[in-house]
């Protein structure tokens, strides 16, 4: 267990890398996009001697670099920050695994700011056919950073039968190219592809839209029909690919997607189809808008309008972003590691290698936490030790039911458990909130709900995408008793003292 100690009132530590994510995607994808759309646009204006394109094109550069060059890559140092805090474990894993990646994307990503500054610099500042060719090396490295992350992240989803066969044994860098190219890679890549080239066309009408249609007629319904049909690929193609990217997606994981869509009538959808159907009718928006605002009155196409499409591409890259994040539920790397860093994969202890699900039923989730003293282990033996004795009374016959009184190590024991388990996804009063949850059950009701997520039984309605609560017997007691206390206050066999940590 990594330090369960982020605690992110409201929205929870999720939707911290979510916020940062979108916004980052928003641009990442266009500097991608918008980095072919420059020197293709340059090499056209070029070809047929239009020197008001070439007066145009310098303004949006600048446009483009300072968001991409600052905003984009404040954005990405963010990711890395909320990612290392919210979700240690995982980000140690695509590390450890993908080093040499990681040492190649930064490589071509420092090429990529470099380019960009240059090629912004140098307008009519160097021979046009050196400046272009600086613009296609912009695009080429732009490229090649997508290609890289791209195999990163789709291996979070599907990280492969051969990752899976060696995973917790030390040799997993051995599999390098078989978890890169992992199943969804190459649909993934395809579908981001599609997706760069739509937002090189939505920036481009952003600062198109500036130009002034009764000065400039000519220019500015050329450039702005130019830059919807950048919008095109993605209409006729994005469809196929994705569905080619869904027939990569394991079974166990379209279930999720399967389920929304049987159950649209009833109202009861799930999450991912939820966050899929946004996408679908905000990119349907978009194309409409673009067509017959944009094309057909070029002329007319103001700044707000430029906006509100770009409003509509935000939601569009959320909702997509976040039905890819949950179609990896419960996992946050498929088949191998639980969404709360839990593995479900084998691991070495010593001379023995078994899976740390089993491992941390047997010997206790909290057993090694070096989160808690001494003296509070020392409690938490001697409840336990109380409590088994009053089981075995009980079986008996010789005592009625009784529980050993609630102290605050026994709290702190169940707070634990909650954020090492539990915080990753849950609240306790905003985002997912376990007291609205919990709401109406009292210490037993909540004691069997999580007796059936320790279970995980296939027949679960839980285990599609919540992980199997670990942990002994007396540990997930204690997190029952401290849900209980926190949805109903402390209990009648509480000691005076938890009444304050309670409330606290």
């Amino acid at each position: 267990m990594n330090y369960p100690v982020w605690d992110v009132p409201t929205i929870g530590s999720g939707w911290v890398i979510g916020l940062i994510a979108i916004f980052h995607v928003m641009i990442s994808h266009f500097a991608i996009g918008g980095g072919l759309y420059l020197p293709f646009a340059e090499a056209r204006a070029i070809k047929k001697g239009r020197k008001d394109w070439l007066e145009f094109l310098p303004k949006h550069a600048k446009f483009f670099l300072i968001l991409t060059a600052v905003y984009g890559a404040v954005s990405g140092v963010g990711i890395w920050f909320a990612i290392g805090l919210a979700a240690p474990e995982a980000t140690s894993t695509l590390i450890h695994n993908f080093v040499f990646g990681w040492a190649i994307e930064w490589v071509f990503f420092l090429i990529e700011l470099t380019t960009a500054a240059v090629y912004y610099y140098t307008w009519n500042r160097i021979p046009q056919r050196l400046h272009l060719k600086v613009g296609w090396l912009y695009a080429g490295t732009s490229f090649l950073t997508l290609f890289i992350i791209n195999g990163i992240l789709s291996f979070m989803l599907t990280p492969g039968a051969a990752w899976l066969a060696v995973a917790g044994s030390g040799e997993e860098s051995s599999r390098f190219f078989q978890a890169f190219f992992n199943p969804t890679f190459w649909p993934s890549l395809f579908l981001r592809t599609l997706v760069c080239l739509s937002l090189a066309g939505v920036w481009a009408l952003v600062t198109a839209s500036r130009i002034d249609g009764y000065e400039k007629p000519a220019l500015k319904s050329e450039v702005i029909r130019f830059s919807a049909l950048w919008l095109l690929p993605a209409f006729f193609l994005m469809p196929l690919c994705f569905v080619w990217y869904l027939m990569m997606v394991p079974e166990s994981q379209r279930v999720l997607l399967q389920l929304g869509i049987s159950t649209i009538g009833a109202g009861t959808f799930t999450q991912v189809t939820r966050a899929v159907l946004v996408t679908v009718m905000s990119s349907a928006t978009i194309v409409g808008v673009v067509y017959f605002i944009a094309y057909r009155s070029p002329r007319d196409f103001r700044f707000g309008y430029a906006c509100a499409i770009l409003v509509l591409a935000l939601m569009a890259t959320a909702s997509t972003e976040q039905a890819r994040e949950m179609l990896r539920k419960p996992y946050v790397v498929g088949e191998h590691m639980y969404s709360n860093a839990v593995r479900k994969t084998p691991v070495r202890v010593g001379d023995e290698s078994i899976p740390e699900v089993e491992r941390f039923d047997r010997d206790g989730y909290l057993t090694h936490s070096i989160w808690a003293t001494d003296r509070e282990k020392q409690a938490w033996a001697a409840w336990d030790a109380q409590r088994a004795r009053a089981a075995i009374l009980q079986a008996a016959g010789d005592a009625p039911v009784l529980h050993p009184p609630v102290t605050p190590e026994i709290l702190r024991r169940g707070e634990l458990m909650f954020r090492g388990q539990c915080l990753a996804c849950h609240t306790t009063d905003g985002y997912r909130p376990m007291r609205r949850y919990l709401h109406g059950r009292d210490r037993d009701s909540i004691g069997n709900l999580l007796a059936m997520l320790r279970a995980s039984a296939p027949d679960s309605p839980y285990r599609a995408y919540m992980p199997p609560l670990v942990g002994t017997d007396r540990e997930v007691e204690s997190l029952a008793i401290w849900l209980d206390a926190l949805v109903n206050g402390p209990s009648e066999t509480a000691t005076p003292q938890v009444a304050a940590v309670a409330a606290e």
